[in-house]
């Protein structure tokens, strides 16, 4: 238990580093050039960072049953929550999912980072909406994963 909580809070200290680069102005050009794509990542693995140490404690403090069967969980869910992150950005850009019928740019930013934040935070759920948007849009069927969890 002790490696996630470190592995966990070091990755929130990179995504912290990260933030900071970006801040700072040193990031480079082609990184720099995602604008608010590279922050949607950021805060994605932020979201899932959070859902991560909330599970700890919850499962080794709360609950007492923790499982170290669980272990590559925690250590993966924060990189697919940057990835996650980043396909919220990809959907909001393309209009696919839509916040609010507001142009102001600094309010759709931060409605980017939201659910971005959101999406990472909750994974399963938002893969789900996303299938389901795939489904009404374009006809394409649920992922058999998706079909068995919902079970």
């Amino acid at each position: 238990m002790r490696l996630v909580v470190v592995y966990l809070l070091a990755f929130l200290s990179v995504l912290g580093v990260m933030w900071s680069f970006e801040l700072r102005g040193i990031l480079p050009t082609w990184i720099a050039s995602l604008g608010v794509a590279y922050d949607c990542i950021l805060i994605g693995g932020l979201g899932g960072c959070v859902y991560c140490l909330r599970a700890v404690y919850l499962n080794r403090s709360v609950n007492d049953r923790w499982q170290d069967r669980w272990i590559a969980w925690y250590l993966i869910r924060p990189l697919v929550s940057c990835l996650v992150g980043g396909v919220a950005f990809l959907f909001l850009k393309a209009g696919l999912l839509v916040l609010d019928a507001s142009q102001d740019t600094n309010s759709n930013s931060l409605g980017f980072l939201a659910l971005s934040f959101i999406a990472g935070l909750n994974v399963d759920r938002f893969l789900v909406r996303i299938e389901g948007i795939a489904e009404s849009t374009w006809g394409l069927r649920p992922s058999r994963i998706s079909e068995s969890s919902e079970e």
